[in-house]
């Protein structure tokens, strides 16, 4: 018996204009043990990344949240593994002119009270993310007008026509545009929401909550997923299990222990140096589920000195090394992998433009440009997330 999540993971930041691409591990269990409750019914017991406690997906960006989002809300539409956009609920076609996008939701849609999901929903819901939303915000200075046609179409018309609309509402992170119930949406942005009724595979127990330590989904038995092969966001959202519970272990070798006893099923991330203690584990199998990796990126507060002087921000990231970083991240180099591009490597938009400049250390250039910005040793304090077992690893 196998149970599986399909959950993209992520560090947090460390770098910035030097980005580097991660191939974060997932592991799954593939028999359980003495008293594993998977034996006797189909439940899944997962450890994430870190404990959920922001609960609402659009006042945060936060990756826990946002997988929480994925959980219990569904979108618009979605993101194939070949970067293609593809109809999730709802189709669409676009004018000639490219101005005029119609959406038309896909029959069977019902929130989690049995409601219907109405063309209402969906442009409060996309009015809500894009008011905060840093591909939502620049979209809604290019639409005119959204409207509603009847209750399973609506329409986005544009000043001019753009790629940013369709991107925007297929997004995979941070921040998707997760449709919520009109009455939910119309919550401004800045609040966060009480009600989690959603339209997605799973519903959240809300009374089983404990921020921070355990959250509990059950399965959407009225969810009609699409009819296409499952591909990242897109595609048919088939639940094989009744009941997900995120299980909170901050010590990851207790974690490491109870994936390896049977007590849990699913650890999200590994700590690096623990996992050869899995793959030698016949009843324990180790895969990278997100192939993409998380990015890691330096990231300076520039309203403030030091780093309000853009020779000294030249000199940090000239100063750091990608590979002395990820050694100290991740140390085998089988899941590692430096990279140049400002929007990551291995997609699209993935180049090597600057290679030289910011992936390998440079102190002589460092201090070079610390003497032209007349740097005079104002302290510097790098933030230390102590939840994350691979941000944790760079002390």
């Amino acid at each position: 018996m196998m149970a599986s999540l399909n959950s993209s993971l992520g560090t947090g930041p460390l770098f910035r204009s030097a980005r580097v691409a991660l191939l974060a591990a997932a592991v799954v269990a593939m028999s359980f043990g003495p008293g594993s409750e998977c034996a006797q019914a189909t439940i899944v017991k997962a450890v994430m990344q870190s404990g959920l406690r922001v609960t609402d997906p659009i006042l945060s960006t936060a990756f826990t949240a946002r997988d929480h989002g994925y959980m219990i809300y569904d979108t618009l539409l979605g993101l194939d593994r070949d970067f293609h956009i593809r109809p999730q609920m709802a189709d669409w076609k676009v004018s000639g002119d490219g101005k005029l996008y119609t959406f038309t939701l896909r029959s069977g849609l019902k929130w989690h009270d049995g409601a219907p999901v109405t063309a209402d929903d969906c442009i409060a819901s996309i009015k809500r993310w894009a008011s905060v939303d840093t591909t939502g915000m620049p979209l809604m200075q290019m639409v005119k007008e959204i409207r509603k046609v009847d209750d399973n179409n609506f329409e986005i018309e544009l000043t001019q026509p753009t790629s940013l609309l369709l991107s925007g509402l297929a997004k995979l992170s941070s921040r998707p545009a997760f449709m919520m119930p009109k009455r939910v949406a119309d919550t401004s942005a800045s609040t966060a929401i009480s009600d989690y009724v959603g339209s997605g595979p799973f519903r959240f127990v809300v009374s089983e909550f404990q921020p921070g330590l355990r959250a509990v989904y059950e399965k959407n038995i009225d969810y009609v997923p699409r009819s296409e092969p499952a591909s990242w966001t897109a595609g048919g959202k088939v639940v094989n299990v009744d009941r997900v519970e995120w299980v909170t272990m901050p010590d990851q070798s207790i974690a490491v222990s109870a994936l390896q006893n049977g007590e849990i099923d699913f650890l999200q991330q590994v700590p690096f140096d623990l996992l050869p203690v899995l793959e030698s584990n016949s009843d324990v199998t180790v895969k990278v589920l997100d192939e993409l990796g998380a990015w890691t990126y330096f990231r300076m507060n520039h309203l403030y000195p030091p780093f309000d002087n853009r020779l000294v921000r030249q000199a940090a990231i000239a100063a750091v090394g990608q590979e002395d970083v990820l050694k100290a991240l991740v140390g085998n180099p089988k899941y590692y992998q430096t990279c140049a591009a400002v929007m990551g490597c291995g997609n699209p938009n993935g180049d090597s433009y600057g290679a030289e400049w910011v992936i390998p250390s440079d102190i002589e250039r460092a201090k070079a440009l610390l003497k032209e910005a007349k740097y005079d040793g104002t302290p510097v304090v790098v933030l230390q997330p102590t939840d994350i077992a691979m941000l944790w690893a760079s002390r």
